[in-house]
């Protein structure tokens, strides 16, 4: 290895592993000033806009969506995938021969598959990191090529190799520790009344279907308990369908609605009660937080991974957890009681605080650095 680290990070498509991805970049920044990271991205997917808003170069393939499951007769969507990700694993190889990276990080997402997997074939040393308690098709193909695999839960031997597994955790976003307002500047950022509870419900950027239609068929009865306040992040995706929704329907004084919440250190630091989908990096946040919690699971995810990291706490008594096909019945009311138990919130974050990884980002770093240091590049 010469003096300069080069490190290639790929993945992408959400937020839950750009956020990671980033996170990583910047510890390894902070280490080794000299770190040359370029970033590996699907085109027309989110990280084409936030990586180089973080200060960091990105090359795009067109691997930006995954297979369908559907197997049970010819799918050309499949057919699309199958040649999108041939040429992916052409510009991959160009890509890692023209950059020459001492090692290649994983964080997942469909464009990691074939930037790792032309990085592992060349003989670059791969890290992979799995976020999910369930690990995806993508990882498990691409750990046997893997000189390390960081998970964020226990017992992941059921996937990957023992001896080449390390439990960090997952990244987060460094801001939302980093010089996070108190909890009454933070209710008061919302025009929040800090002496009555807050509850927070958050489906991701783009938004979640249910969470919102648990919300509208509960509008009546957030409105007859005023001593709970709600913020509503309905996400980009439905702002207009929500728009249109409560154009017809008075929306309580209590209940504060917003297609994308800008500031999460105000929306967490304010929050008594979190509810939220499953995904891996929002159940990272909670735990580093310490934030009780309502998961509600997507069931539309590859092999109902959010489920399985939603139970993963709640075996741990860390979250309480609501089937998606329950929600619209039973999310509010069992949110506007759960925020008024003291006792039972007390437990919740003290139990979901002792499963946080804090210097998750720094000790991937660390290893990334300690492979780079094994390579000699071709």
């Amino acid at each position: 290895m010469s003096n300069n680290l080069k490190v290639i990070i790929s993945g992408g498509g959400t937020g839950g592993h750009i956020f990671p991805a980033v996170s990583i970049a910047n510890a390894i920044k902070a280490k080794r000033p000299d770190a040359d990271i370029l970033f590996v991205g699907a085109e027309g997917r989110m990280e084409m806009q936030r990586v180089p808003a973080a200060g960091y170069r990105i090359l795009p393939l067109p691997l930006n969506e995954g297979m369908s499951r559907k197997f049970h007769r010819f799918n050309w969507h499949n057919v699309r995938v199958g040649y999108k990700y041939i040429v992916s694993l052409f510009r991959a190889r160009r890509i890692v021969r023209d950059f020459r990276p001492d090692v290649a990080v994983g964080v997942g997402g469909y464009v990691s598959a074939a930037t790792l997997d032309a990085a592992g074939r060349m003989g670059i040393p791969t890290l992979l990191q799995e976020q999910n308690s369930f690990a995806g098709v993508t990882n498990r193909k691409l750990a046997s090529r893997a000189q390390r695999i960081c998970v964020a839960y226990d017992n992941m031997q059921r996937f990957f190799p023992a001896d080449r597994i390390m439990l960090t955790g997952n990244p987060v976003r460094q801001n939302l520790i980093e010089g996070a307002p108190s909890r009454e500047a933070a209710a008061q950022t919302f025009g929040l009344d800090p002496q009555r509870r807050i509850v927070l419900i958050i489906g991701g950027s783009l938004g979640a279907r249910t969470l919102n239609e648990s919300v509208l068929k509960a509008l009546p009865a957030i409105a007859a308990q005023p001593d709970v306040q709600f913020v509503w992040q309905t996400g980009k995706y439905y702002s207009d369908y929500i728009r249109s929704r409560l154009a017809d329907t008075p929306c309580p004084d209590n209940l504060k609605v917003m297609a994308f919440i800008a500031d999460m250190p105000a929306a967490y630091a304010a929050a008594d009660l979190v509810v939220s989908r499953a995904g891996a990096s929002s159940i990272s946040e909670l735990c580093l937080l310490g934030k009780p919690a309502i998961l509600v699971p997507s069931p539309n995810v590859a092999e109902d991974h959010q489920t399985h990291n939603a139970m993963a706490l709640v075996e741990k008594e860390a979250a309480v957890h609501i089937a998606d096909r329950d929600a619209v019945a039973t999310l509010i009311a069992e949110a506007q009681t759960l925020v008024r138990d003291d006792a039972r919130l007390a437990a919740l974050a003290a139990n979901v605080v002792q499963l946080a990884k804090p210097n998750a980002a720094n000790d991937i770093a660390d290893e990334v650095i300690r492979l780079a240091a094994q390579c000699q590049r071709p």
